[in-house]
């Protein structure tokens, strides 16, 4: 009797001190594979539950019409540059004409300072001919032709001043549509707001033929396949699985009365219920911090939703453990979704844990 009951406690004692749950399930990193661009495929080289390699391709959608907006992109591209030249000329033509006038309205001003040195001396010599007139000294046809010069020289300096004025009209127009030819123009060089957006679009084009040959990510296998040449595929919209063989690890869904001693770095020990007589070897990575709530969870009319128990029985919810293998015996094939037991040795921790006493 007393053996049985030693017995019975050492392998409580075991229980306790190495935690084990046949509540596991074999993880790993599916990927969605989704297409970019949107089209029928035309080339399907894989088939379901086949072994691709990272760059092997997966499928191809019809380019026909993507490499059809590339050459548009290109031929909107060599516009865009020609238009620029145009505009590039029309800023120079501007520029000139700017230069024009403002040497316009500089002659303007010039020729009104002749005008006035000019009218300063034919005023002084009509001055000097009254005046001589008076005595008799001059003739009345000298003073008339004084008369005469002094208002053809003001007569000319009006005109001068009018010149004056057309010119500095002349150059605001002239500045005006400098200043439009500038804006239409933009950034010099390959700063140009038109020339990287032609860019832009080419690239955007470039992108889009070469998003039409889909390959593989990573290593893995292709789970699911339901695509058949000419099957329509919508960009961003998941349309196979692929499941990447270099990510596998386990899930053990312990019971949280026993996870006060499981750390990081513990030796475990995985039997997949599809190899019983194969164990596989890892080492916990990590250990849940949260799993969803039942009680309390919104419901009909945003009201809890409350499940009835009964208040002596209390279960022990599952805290998931995260454990990265670090031997697979050859022959094991892993498969996400199956089933497996998981012990955890907590006096052979690894890594950054404790080692055993």
């Amino acid at each position: 009797m007393l053996i049985a009951v030693a017995a019975v406690s050492l392998k409580y004692r075991d229980y306790v001190t190495n935690p084990w749950t046949r509540d596991g399930q074999v993880r790993a990193e599916v990927i969605q594979i989704a297409p970019r661009v949107s089209g029928p495929i035309v080339n399907l080289p894989i088939w379901d539950n086949q072994l691709v390699k990272a760059g092997d391709a997966l499928f191809e959608i019809d380019p026909r019409t993507f490499q059809a907006s590339l050459e548009q992109a290109l031929a909107d591209l060599d516009e865009t540059r020609d238009d620029l030249k145009s505009l590039e000329k029309q800023v120079q033509a501007a520029r000139a004409s700017v230069a024009v006038s403002t040497a316009a309205v500089k002659q303007a001003a010039i020729t009104i300072h002749q005008y006035e040195a000019e009218i300063e001396k034919t005023s002084a010599e009509f001055d000097r001919q009254k005046r001589l007139l008076q005595r008799e000294a001059t003739s009345q046809k000298s003073v008339e032709r004084a008369k005469a010069n002094y208002a053809i020289n003001l007569d000319k300096k009006r005109g001068a001043e009018a010149s004056l004025v057309e010119a500095r009209a002349s150059l605001n127009q002239s500045e005006a549509n400098l200043a439009v030819a500038e804006a239409n123009l933009g950034a010099p060089g390959e700063k140009n707001a038109q020339l990287r957006a032609a860019k832009a679009a080419l690239r955007q084009a470039e992108l889009n033929l070469e998003f039409t040959k889909v390959k593989a990510p990573v290593d893995g296998y292709i789970t699911n396949l339901n695509l058949r040449l000419g099957s329509q595929v919508v960009a961003n919209q998941a349309i196979l699985a692929l499941v990447d063989i270099n990510s596998f690890w386990i899930h053990g869904y312990f019971k949280e009365t026993t996870i006060e001693n499981i750390g990081k770095g513990d030796r475990a020990i995985v039997t997949l219920m599809s190899y019983p007589d194969k164990p596989l070897e890892g080492v916990v990575d990590s250990l849940g911090w949260g799993i969803a709530q039942e009680d309390g969870s919104t419901s009909y009319e945003l009201l809890p939703s409350i499940s009835p128990t009964f208040e002596w029985i209390r279960l022990a919810q599952r805290v998931p453990v995260r454990v990265h293998l670090t031997n697979v015996p050859e022959g094991v094939e892993l498969r996400v979704g199956t089933t497996a037991s998981v012990l955890v040795m907590t006096g052979e921790r690894s890594g950054d844990g404790k080692q055993a006493e």
